[in-house]
């Protein structure tokens, strides 16, 4: 190999190594600001977002053998 081909390959070298470092170090700051951004936390399901508390709902269970008639009224905390 002559010196311009080892030239032109280490230039190469270089170029990759620093794409490289430049790609991980943008990928990382990205990650960490989304980590690091407050987040808001729902534990209420999407189709209950409408429902207040002391709303009756509708129950239906299969159980016979159980017979107390109790309303089941949402409790929001």
């Amino acid at each position: 190999m002559n010196d311009l081909t080892v030239l032109l390959f280490l230039v190469m070298f270089a170029s990759i190594v620093g794409m490289t470092f430049a790609f991980m170090f943008t990928m990382m700051k990205t990650t960490l600001r989304d980590v690091n951004r407050p987040r808001q936390v729902t534990n209420v399901h999407p189709e209950m977002q409408d429902v207040k508390t002391g709303d009756e709902l509708l129950v239906f269970n299969v159980d016979d053998d159980e017979d107390d008639d109790g309303d089941i009224f949402v409790v929001r905390k």
